[in-house]
C-alpha cells in the first residue's frame, strides 16, 4: 500500500510539473525517419519525457541542404509551413498535405530554464513520396523476323526513383523469361531500373500492343497501349533490290565501253581525213645555163 502511494504522488507531481530539477529535459520521437506520401498528412513527434519547467520554449526548423530555417517559432508556424500544419501537444509538428519540397531534416528543440539540463534536441529526416505520372513510350510500329529491336520507358518525376514493367497484350512480361513456361520461347531483357525491354530475335508470336507502367511507393502510371507489327523478310524485294543494283553496274560499264570507243572512233577518224600540205617545187640550179652569169653574190673592191 505504501509503494503504491509512493507511485501516485510520482505521478501526481510529474503532471504538476514539480519533478526535481536535477531529471532535466529529454525528449524522444516514434520515428526518426519518416515517409509520407505527397499531398497527405504527415505527423513528426516529439515527445517530452520529463521536464519541470512549466512553460518551456519550443522551436522547430528546417534543415534543407545543411541551411536551417524557422517552421514553428515564437509560438506559431512560420517559413515553408504556413498555413499548412499546426503544434500539438506536447510538441509534435502536423504538416496538412507535404509536398516534395518537404523533403529535409526537422530539428525539433526545447528550452527549459528552470531544468537542471535545460535544452534537448531531436533530429527528424522526413523524405516524401512522389507518385510517378505517365510515362513517355517508345514502341516501333513494324519490325522485320529475325531483327534486333528495343522498346523504352521513362519517368522523371517520381519520388523514389519507379521500378518499370511492360505488359504485352495486357500481360504483364515477367524480367526473366525462362521463369515462366508461358514466355519460355521469348528472347527479351528487360531492365527494371532504366525501363529498357530489348528483343535479341523478333518473333511472329512478339507482335501485338506494349504499354510500359512506372511504379513505385506513392503509386504508378502507365504509357497507353501501341501495336508492334512483326513482318516476314520481303524475299522478292530483297532480290529485286539486288537485281536493280547489278543492273545499274551492267549499265554504267556498257556506257563507260561505249565512251571508249566512240573517242577510238573520232580518232581513227581524223587521221584518215587528214591532208598533208603541199610543198613547192624544188629549184635545180643545176639545170641552169652556166654560160649565163648569176649574180650570187656581191663583190667589194
Amino acid at each position: 500500500m505504501a509503494m503504491a502511494r509512493l507511485v501516485a504522488c510520482l505521478v501526481l507531481c510529474t503532471s504538476l510539473g514539480s519533478i526535481p530539477s536535477s531529471l532535466g529535459v529529454i525528449l524522444r520521437t516514434t520515428d526518426k525517419i519518416v515517409w509520407a506520401n505527397e499531398f497527405e498528412p504527415i505527423e513528426l513527434t516529439c515527445l517530452i519525457e520529463s521536464i519541470s519547467t512549466n512553460n518551456p520554449r519550443i522551436e522547430w526548423k528546417k534543415i534543407k541542404n545543411g541551411v536551417p530555417s524557422y517552421v514553428y517559432f515564437q509560438n506559431k508556424i512560420s517559413g515553408d509551413l504556413e498555413n499548412r500544419a499546426q503544434l500539438r501537444e506536447p510538441a509534435n509538428i502536423l504538416i496538412f498535405n507535404t509536398s516534395r519540397a518537404d523533403t529535409a531534416e526537422y530539428r525539433c528543440e526545447v528550452a527549459a530554464i528552470e531544468d537542471q539540463r535545460d535544452f534537448d534536441e531531436i533530429l527528424i529526416s522526413l523524405a516524401v513520396r512522389v507518385k510517378p505520372v505517365v510515362p513517355r513510350c517508345s514502341v516501333p510500329e513494324s519490325v522485320t523476323v529475325g531483327t534486333s529491336t528495343e522498346l523504352r520507358c521513362l519517368e522523371n518525376e517520381g519520388f523514389p526513383a519507379p521500378q518499370y514493367r511492360w505488359f504485352h497484350n495486357n500481360e504483364e512480361l515477367p524480367q526473366d523469361p525462362k521463369t515462366s513456361q508461358r514466355f519460355v520461347n521469348f528472347s527479351y531483357i528487360i531492365n527494371p531500373d532504366t525501363g529498357s525491354l530489348k528483343f535479341r530475335r523478333v518473333r511472329k508470336e512478339d507482335a501485338g500492343e506494349y504499354y510500359c507502367q512506372a511504379k513505385n511507393d506513392a503509386g504508378n502510371a502507365q504509357c497507353p497501349p501501341k501495336m508492334m507489327e512483326v513482318c516476314d523478310v520481303d524475299v522478292l524485294g530483297i532480290f529485286l533490290q539486288s537485281c536493280g543494283g547489278l543492273m545499274a553496274v551492267v549499265t554504267l560499264i556498257f556506257v563507260i565501253y561505249l565512251m571508249k570507243r566512240l573517242c577510238c572512233y573520232k580518232s581513227v577518224y581524223n587521221g584518215n581525213n587528214y591532208n598533208t600540205p603541199a610543198q613547192a617545187p624544188a629549184v635545180d640550179y643545176a639545170d641552169a645555163d652556166e654560160g649565163h652569169f648569176r649574180h650570187k653574190s656581191s663583190f667589194i673592191i
